[in-house]
């Protein structure tokens, strides 16, 4: 059956009546879900919403104590689309990761407010260090083992999610025309590097890290990148109102700082709002598990600023690069399949170590035991695409390897594509079937096996087909 359109005015009743009616109904094609819209005359519109993220001193970062937040802070913030079916949420936040049961309640607390479905949500994290950790499996686990919940107390995130919530129902009030889109892409120069570049008889050797002292690892090659971020902008005619960005890359210039603070991405986020202040600019990490800075940052504090002006160099070219078309509600789409990554049972160990291991350990592992036992109950992550026109844009969990990233460019050389990945964090590291057989840091941190990659290729093959 055809999903019904909410108009503008029943799901402004929802949100400020507190209320949900609004259901997940969808057309079924295999394991794959397409949201078909009635076109019933409803116009393409947009939504804003901006929280600050930033939680209070003395709160428990991932890693350390917080003992301060920087000027800038962290933030929540994304768009809400409206007018293609029921609305699309698109969240990022400066946080480390959000995983298993909190993925579930984010999305559905967001899906409340924007009266939509929570598979029309995505919640992504740019994946900062000096940042929290959110997974509401793991702050369970712990606390039935009567062990310290530490970085996992729950308390901040349920807070966030309130902002969230009163912000995104806000948004819907002040709802601006889309009549554009705008695509633009451009090469960033001296961030991104491989940081599986040392092999030995195809083997992994010393893994060079977000920051690089070894010069022998930094006058190695960048290795296997995607240089390219990615702008993705609605307009009303000639006003953006939002841009979206994305580039592959592991956030970290410094960090074990106990200063809350959103990293390089973070203040090239704030040069280029502060030079195009029309509109909101949402940044999300691309699939960068194997990507790093190491090759051009020795991790002295100079140099976060180093890397901030080369992304923000490279997202002011892809905005003069931009090519803007108009855009309707009959060319939105989104797709949805629910994906079982195949986990590795050693992951199980980790319960057997949990009570008489450190916050770091635990912050490390926690997240992946909690999805481990999800997988067990089959609890599916769902892969996502945005399709606008002829761009693709895609949603995946994890930190996923540059090659998946890549390889979905690929597919559609002639067409503007984008992934954003540290969607439901769980996952931790999805590497290549080949990057299994070399071993190293990541691998040894997965607990997924090589046979993902068939997996996530088959659903992203899925999710191109249906859009």
């Amino acid at each position: 059956m055809l999903l019904k359109n909410v108009s503008r005015r029943s799901f402004l009743t929802t949100v400020t009546g507190g209320i949900a009616a609004a259901t997940a109904a969808a057309v079924p094609f295999g394991n794959i879900y397409r949201y078909i819209d009635n076109k019933n005359g409803d116009s393409l519109k947009l939504g804003v919403f901006d929280v600050d993220a930033t939680p209070p001193v003395s709160s428990l970062l991932t890693y350390d104590p917080m003992i301060n937040s920087s000027e800038l802070g962290l933030r929540a913030r994304g768009v809400v689309i409206t007018g293609a079916g029921l609305p699309i949420v698109l969240c990022a936040v400066d946080w480390i990761g959000i995983s298993n049961e909190s993925q579930d309640v984010f999305k559905q607390a967001i899906a409340e407010a924007a009266a939509t479905a929570s598979d029309r949500v995505a919640v992504h994290t740019v994946h900062q260090h000096d940042a929290p950790i959110c997974d509401f499996t793991a702050e369970r686990l712990l606390k039935e083992k009567n062990l310290p919940i530490g970085c996992f107390d729950g308390t901040f995130a349920r807070v966030l999610i309130k902002r969230l919530q009163k912000s995104i129902a806000n948004s819907l009030l002040k709802l601006q025309d889309v009549t554009h889109i705008g695509l633009g892409k451009a090469p960033v120069f001296q961030v991104a590097s491989n940081r599986r570049v040392d092999t030995i008889n195809g083997k992994m050797g010393v893994m060079r890290g977000s920051s690089c002292s070894d010069p022998r690892l930094r006058n190695m090659s960048e290795g296997v990148v995607d240089p390219d971020v990615s702008l993705l902008s609605f307009w009303n005619k000639n006003i953006p109102l939002a841009v979206l960005s994305f580039y592959a890359t592991h956030p970290q210039s410094y960090y074990r700082t106990g200063i809350a603070n959103p990293d390089f991405p973070g203040i090239a986020r704030y040069l280029r709002q502060l030079e195009v202040p029309d509109a909101l600019h949402v940044h999300f990490n691309g699939a960068g598990g194997n990507i790093a800075a190491g090759k051009y940052n020795d991790g002295s504090r100079e140099t976060r600023f180093i890397l901030a002006k080369r992304l923000a160099d490279g997202m002011k070219r892809a905005w003069e690069n931009t090519q803007r078309y108009s855009v309707n509600s009959g060319n939105v789409t989104w797709s949805v399949t629910p994906v079982l990554l195949p986990s590795n049972p050693k992951t199980a160990d980790i319960e057997k170590e949990m009570a008489t291991k450190d916050g770091i350990y635990l912050a490390n592992n926690l997240g992946r035991l909690g999805w481990y036992k999800r997988t067990l109950q089959r609890k599916a992550i769902g892969f996502a695409c945005l399709g606008i026109n002829d761009a693709r844009i895609f949603f995946m969990p994890g930190e996923l390897f540059v090659e998946y990233q890549l390889a979905a460019k690929a597919k559609a050389p002639d067409r503007f594509v984008a992934m954003a990945a540290y969607g439901d964090y769980g996952p931790f590291y999805i590497g290549t079937r080949n990057a299994y057989r070399e071993g190293g840091y990541e691998i040894l941190s997965s607990p997924v096996t090589e046979n993902a990659e068939g997996v996530i290729m088959r659903a992203i093959d899925e999710l191109f087909n249906r859009n």
